[in-house]
């Protein structure tokens, strides 16, 4: 049996105990700490529900698509796109153009995001799986209540959605200039034609306006459309398109 000195904790191995003045503040951060906490797990339920949803059901709409064509109403039709029925230029342009490393990551590419911080610039390393959470799910703008949530949903989308769902829902829903949303837009409203009859060219030319649609114009002849020709050329003929299936 132990001895009574054996059964008393030692002092020092004691934790220091609560001042009186400091309880309430401590039950308030506690409280508050449970509450942040129930709301924070049934947010990401609710964020994975939506994401389980969008990988079989095309998501109608988005806030930057109604805001687009709130401001420029009937400026082009919107239709869904199946991905073999939009020319493998058109993919394999959007992927040369803003994620040559899309087949090779789970979301985010570390390469280039290294290369951004040990360069010091400014530009962003997004992929097209973050650009798809933000557009579907989330609202255009920089804040970090909003890159929180896309760091989030991002691979919610990779462990969910095949990458030919995630570059179908992306070309759907992309902004490809005022009031201009989905590839099936874009094709009839600056070339007058389908999206499966989509030349290479002018597939570069429309991936070249993604990154700043709202100030830039297609050009079948710039330089930027010209890269972007060479680039999807490129990852057609080392395989980097592989996770893609594209028929031709």
């Amino acid at each position: 049996m132990p001895r009574r000195s054996q059964t008393i904790d030692d002092p020092q191995d004691m934790p220091p105990a609560v001042p009186r003045r400091w309880r309430p503040l401590r039950r308030a951060a506690l409280w508050l700490w449970g509450w942040t906490r129930w709301i924070g797990l049934r947010l990401l339920a609710l964020m994975f529900v939506l994401v389980f949803l969008f990988s079989f059901i095309n998501p109608p709409t988005t806030w930057t698509i109604i805001q687009g064509q709130g401001e420029f109403p009937g400026r082009a039709s919107r239709a869904w796109v199946d991905l073999d029925e939009m020319s493998p230029h058109m993919v394999r342009a959007v992927v040369a153009a803003e994620d040559a490393n899309f087949c090779a990551h789970w979301g985010f590419d570390m390469v280039e995001i290294r290369k951004v911080i040990a360069s010091g610039s400014s530009r962003g390393a997004s992929t097209i799986t973050q650009q798809t959470a933000k557009n579907v799910f989330l609202w255009q703008g920089r804040s970090w209540p909003r890159k929180v949530m896309e760091t989030a949903y991002t691979p919610m989308l990779e462990a969910l959605w095949s990458k030919r769902r995630i570059v179908e829902v992306y070309l759907n829903i992309a902004e490809f200039g005022r009031g201009v949303f989905g590839v099936h837009a874009a094709a009839e409203y600056y070339f007058k034609t389908t999206p499966d009859k989509l030349t290479l060219a002018q597939s570069a030319a429309l991936a070249s306006i993604l990154p700043s649609p709202r100030t830039r114009n297609p050009q079948t002849g710039s330089a930027r459309t010209r890269s972007i020709v060479s680039g999807a050329q490129t990852i057609r003929a080392d395989g980097r398109d592989s996770c893609l299936v594209l028929g031709r």
